[in-house]
């Protein structure tokens, strides 16, 4: 599994970098390891002397790992929470780190971002306001229409999700990182 925990971290911190930079993950990065790395487990299996039946499993575990990784950030991107290069990436190192890491690796990119997020509207000036947004947002369908308040779409804002998954992957690698 190292060498796919190595290829995680480089395609994450490739990502995390020119999504910092451009507020874009490029398509060859995520769509890459998407399709080779199910072609990558089952070589590996079979260079480790498993037989073609473990093996095309390994690869079938990948490509579950694509797909299970993509679930989520596919519904928050209907709902615009998210981008599409965050989409792709997340099937990308499901692909490459199997369904369990994965999930795993989910997780704690999520919660990097929870804590990266106030940390960045404090820094900008603008936690108060989008705190108050949000709770808006929550309130505003349960309230009578003359009661209900205006949303400032200018508050609205996004966060570059690279460097966080970039965590996530790191923390991912290193708890499951096995010589």
């Amino acid at each position: 599994m190292l060498p796919f925990y190595l290829a995680a971290l480089v395609v994450a911190g490739l990502a995390a970098w020119t999504d910092w930079r451009t507020g874009e993950i490029p398509n060859w990065l995520s769509l890459g390891p998407v399709l080779l790395a199910p072609i990558a487990h089952i070589v590996a299996s079979k260079a480790m002397g498993e037989e073609t039946s473990t093996a095309l499993l390994e690869g079938g575990f990948s490509v579950c790992g694509a797909l299970l990784c993509a679930l989520i950030p596919l519904l928050l991107y209907s709902k615009d929470a998210i981008g599409g290069g965050d989409v792709k990436l997340f099937a990308a190192l499901g692909a490459l780190c199997m369904p369990r890491a994965g999930v795993e690796l989910q997780m704690y990119s999520f919660f990097a971002a929870a804590l990266i997020a106030p940390a960045r509207l404090a820094y900008d000036g603008k936690l108060f306001r989008t705190l108050r947004n949000s709770l808006l947002l929550m309130v505003n369908p349960f309230l009578p229409k003359s009661k209900k308040r205006t949303v400032e779409v200018e508050m609205m804002s996004w966060l570059r999700l690279g460097p966080a998954i970039l965590i996530g992957v790191a923390i991912t690698a290193m708890e499951n990182w096995r010589p």
